[in-house]
C-alpha cells in the first residue's frame, strides 16, 4: 500500500486526505497513518488549510481540508 501511496500521489500532486482514503478503499484516520511513514522519511509533506470562507462552522469536512504532496526526488 506504501507503494501505491507513493504513485497515487507523484501522479496527483497535493491531494486531501479524503481522497487518499477513497483511492485505498480505506478510512481517512488508516490512510493518515501510512502516510505517516512516508513523511517520518522525509518523502511527503503534510498541509492543514483553513476553512476558504475564513469561518469556523464546521461544515467542512476535516479530511477534506488535510492535504499530503509527494516531495521531488533529489537528483545525487
Amino acid at each position: 500500500m506504501l507503494a501505491d501511496i507513493k504513485r497515487y500521489l507523484q501522479n496527483r500532486g497535493p491531494v486531501c486526505l479524503s481522497d487518499i482514503a477513497l483511492h485505498l478503499g480505506t478510512t481517512p484516520d488508516a490512510a493518515r497513518g501510512m502516510l505517516e511513514t512516508w513523511i517520518r522519511k522525509g518523502r511527503v509533506r503534510h498541509q492543514q488549510l483553513n476553512a476558504a470562507c475564513g469561518s469556523s462552522c464546521g461544515k467542512c469536512r476535516p479530511d477534506s481540508m488535510e492535504f499530503y504532496e509527494w516531495l521531488k526526488d533529489n537528483p545525487s
